[in-house]
C-alpha cells in the first residue's frame, strides 16, 4: 500500500535538494602542459658502420680565448676619391650623383677646349712677336688667358673627382668602404689599430673578410647618438655590392676567455640558431643549443651550452644534421 506525501512536505525536500547543489566550477583563464625537453626529442643513435659511413670524427672541448669584438651590422658605400668627397651609399641620390657628374664631364670637356684655343693663340701671338709684328702686351694677355684656362681646367676636373666614379662603376671598385655606425659612448672601446670582420648578413655560413680601418670624412647621426667608422675592404672578386648591408666584427681591447669549439662543429637551424652535436655514449648524439661568443682561426669561443670536456662532433656534424631531420646522404 502506498502512502501519498504530503504537498508541504514534497516542496522542502525539493529545496533542500537544489541547495546543496553544487555551482559549475569556472574555467581557468590558461592552462600549462609540461612538454619533453628539446634534449629528450633529439637523440640519435647510430650504428658502427653508420658512423664511418657519415665520417663522425669528435673532439674534446676546452679552454680557449679570443680578442674581444662587438657584433653589429654595416653598409658597403663607395669610397671618396683621393682629393676629397663623401662616401656614396644607399642613402645617396644617385639620381642626382648622376646628373651632377654629366655636367661636371661637361664642364671639364669645355674647359679643356678653352686651354686649347687659349694656347694656339699664345702660339700665335708669340710668333708675332719674333716677326716683330705684334706687340708684347698681346702676347702677354694671351699668356694670361692661357694660365686662366688651365686654373679653370684644373678646378672642373678637381670638381668631378669630387663627385666620385660613374654610377655606372660604383660596384666595380677593386676596393669599397664599410660604414659602420657605432654609439659614441662605445667609441672609446673601439681598437682601431685592429682590422674588423666582414661578411654578408644573415649568411653566417660565409667566410668573414678582413677590413682596415680608414680616415674618412667625419659623419655621425645626432639623432641616433652614433659616429660612423669606415673600413676598406678588398672586392677585387666582386662579392660585395655598393648598399649592400654586412656583419661586422668591430675589434675591441683585450682578450676574453671560455671554452673553445671548432667552428666546424657549429650547425644552424633555419631560424639562425648554433648547435653542436654531443656525444653522451657510445654511438649515440644529442644536438644541444650553444651561444658563440666569438669565431676566429677557425674557432668559436662560447658564451654559454656547453661543460668543460664534452664531446662534440666535428667531422660529420652537418651530416647528422641531416639525418636527423631526413635529408638522405
Amino acid at each position: 500500500m502506498r502512502h501519498a506525501i504530503h504537498p508541504t512536505l514534497l516542496s522542502i525536500i525539493l529545496l533542500h535538494g537544489c541547495g546543496n547543489q553544487p555551482s559549475a566550477k569556472p574555467s581557468a583563464p590558461a592552462k600549462a602542459e609540461a612538454v619533453a625537453h628539446e634534449a629528450d626529442l633529439l637523440k640519435l643513435t647510430l650504428t658502427t658502420q653508420a658512423e664511418q659511413r657519415l665520417g663522425i670524427r669528435v673532439v674534446r672541448i676546452g679552454d680557449g680565448s679570443a680578442a674581444r669584438t662587438r657584433e653589429t651590422s654595416g653598409e658597403v658605400v663607395v669610397p671618396p676619391s683621393g682629393v676629397g668627397g663623401v662616401p656614396t651609399g644607399s642613402t645617396s641620390n644617385i639620381a642626382h650623383i648622376g646628373a651632377s657628374q654629366a655636367t661636371a664631364d661637361g664642364e671639364v670637356a669645355r674647359t679643356q677646349a678653352l686651354v686649347r684655343l687659349a694656347r694656339i693663340a699664345l702660339s700665335r701671338a708669340d710668333a708675332l712677336v719674333r716677326e716683330e709684328a705684334g706687340s708684347m702686351r698681346a702676347r702677354d694677355e694671351a699668356a694670361a688667358g692661357l694660365a686662366t684656362a688651365r686654373a679653370a681646367a684644373d678646378a672642373a676636373q678637381v670638381q668631378r673627382r669630387l663627385l666620385g666614379p660613374s654610377v655606372g662603376a660604383m660596384s666595380n671598385q677593386a676596393t669599397l668602404w664599410v660604414r659602420v655606425p657605432v654609439f659614441g659612448t662605445d667609441m672609446g672601446e673601439v681598437g682601431r689599430a685592429r682590422p674588423a670582420s666582414i661578411r654578408p648578413l644573415g649568411d653566417a655560413t660565409a667566410l668573414p673578410r678582413s677590413a682596415r680601418a680608414v680616415q674618412a670624412p667625419p659623419s655621425a647621426n645626432a639623432t641616433a647618438g652614433t659616429v660612423d667608422l669606415y673600413f676598406a675592404l678588398d672586392n677585387r672578386d666582386r662579392a660585395y655590392r655598393v648598399g649592400q648591408r654586412v656583419a661586422v666584427a668591430l675589434p675591441l681591447g683585450g682578450t676574453q676567455a671560455g671554452l673553445s669549439v671548432p667552428a666546424a662543429a657549429i650547425v644552424r637551424d633555419i631560424y639562425g640558431g648554433e648547435w653542436v652535436y654531443r656525444r653522451t655514449a657510445p654511438n649515440t648524439y644529442v644536438r644541444q643549443r650553444i651561444e658563440v661568443a666569438s669565431v676566429a682561426g677557425g674557432q668559436a669561443l662560447l658564451s654559454r651550452g656547453l661543460g668543460r670536456g664534452a664531446e662534440v662532433v666535428t667531422d660529420g656534424a652537418a651530416e647528422l644534421f641531416g639525418t636527423e631531420f631526413g635529408t638522405p646522404h
